[in-house]
């Protein structure tokens, strides 16, 4: 039985592991300069790319971080919903909180903060811009593809473990559908305390944007498809011949099977595993970390058992809006359960006593 002591020691314990794994990329990149003499720091450099793109491509990676990503995924989007992969439980409210959650990261925030960022950055560093261009390409790829996705894995495993921080991300498991725009449906304070951009327009201001916007474009084409109600991955674990890459595929990064794992509305039936598999891009932090499993099939159903399908506004900006709705997490005076499953049944007094008495030890009572 796991106590709050003991969670507590996990995560001190990771966290160590954690320095240690972000220090290693740049540790790798100064051995290498070490042992074959180079000194790029020592030159001016001009950030490019180590490869050459066709010309619609390469407009749409120079902006993956305005317009490109978005326009995928609103084309993607669309197709899905047009062949009818919601089936006919995308509510009025669900898809209110789908669009706009959507709308306000892609389209307003990303945007905003990148510019005031660009436009701040001068004052806060002044002698910092384009400090880092002569980092090469794939290095800066690798300092930041490490850095980026394990600082979200904690971010994202924090808003699990410890209750308190458990309502921001709430919204991202609520609806009872897997979906690409899963991906954007998260509570505005979770986005923006947590935004990419941030880092992407630093590193950007630094000189390592290139390398910062193709980890950001490949990061949200997974992340995206690992939350899609299209089970791509399906091929690699039924054919032989692709069994050995979808052995690696599913260690090395998020896909369908694992990542709809985490967003199943129970972990009874050996499949779900909402209290791990919090990898976003890479699934390796998990089998580091011991919150991953691997099972190869797809939950049954999905989102909260105790989900009351609160109001689109509250799911999106509590505690700024509260739900009206009573009992909820969300509203005033709502109860803090985490990201357990309360069992709440209608029974008679004694045999709710009795029900009690053979509940398992963490099960979470509302």
């Amino acid at each position: 039985m796991s106590t709050p002591t003991t969670n507590i020691r996990k995560i001190s314990r990771d966290l160590s592991i954690s320095v240690v794994l972000y220090a290693l990329p740049v540790a790798l990149m100064l051995a290498t300069f070490y042992f074959t003499g180079q000194h790029p720091w020592r030159e001016t450099t001009t950030p490019s790319l180590p490869f050459t793109l066709p010309h619609f491509l390469e407009t749409i990676f120079k902006n993956l971080g305005t317009w490109g990503l978005p326009a995928i995924m609103v084309v993607v989007g669309i197709i899905e919903f047009a062949v009818g992969l919601y089936e006919n439980r995308w509510t009025k409210n669900e898809r209110i909180l789908d669009i706009v959650c959507f709308v306000a990261p892609k389209l307003v925030l990303r945007p905003l903060i990148a510019w005031f960022g660009l436009q701040l950055l001068p004052y806060l560093l002044p002698h910092a811009a384009k400090a880092f261009s002569w980092v090469p390409f794939w290095w800066g790829f690798a300092i930041i593809a490490v850095a980026d996705d394990l600082t979200q894995y904690w971010y994202h495993r924090l808003h699990h473990q410890l209750p308190w921080l458990w309502r921001f991300h709430r919204t991202h498991h609520s609806a009872p559908y897997m979906g690409m725009a899963m991906a954007s449906r998260q509570n505005v304070i979770y986005t923006l305390f947590f935004s990419q951009i941030y880092l992407t327009t630093t590193l950007t201001y630094l000189g390592l944007g290139y390398p910062a916007l193709f980890v950001g474009g490949i990061k949200s084409l997974i992340t995206t498809a690992a939350h899609s109600s299209i089970k791509w991955d399906k091929p690699f674990y039924t054919y032989r011949l692709l069994k050995p890459i979808g052995w690696v595929l599913e260690r090395l990064i998020s896909t369908p099977a694992t990542h709809h794992a985490h967003h199943a509305d129970t972990t009874d039936d050996g499949v779900g595993h909402y209290k791990g598999n919090f990898g976003n891009m890479f699934f390796i932090w998990d089998l580091t970390f011991g919150t991953g499993i691997i099972t190869r099939k797809y939950p049954a159903s999905y989102g909260l058992k105790h989900y009351k399908e609160e109001e689109w506004q509250a799911q999106l900006l509590w505690p700024i809006f509260k739900s009206k709705i009573e009992g909820s997490e969300l509203s005033a005076n709502g109860p803090v359960v985490g990201d357990e499953i309360p069992e709440t049944v209608i029974t008679p007094v004694e045999d709710f006593v009795t029900e009690v008495k053979h509940q398992p030890a963490e099960t979470v009572i509302a």
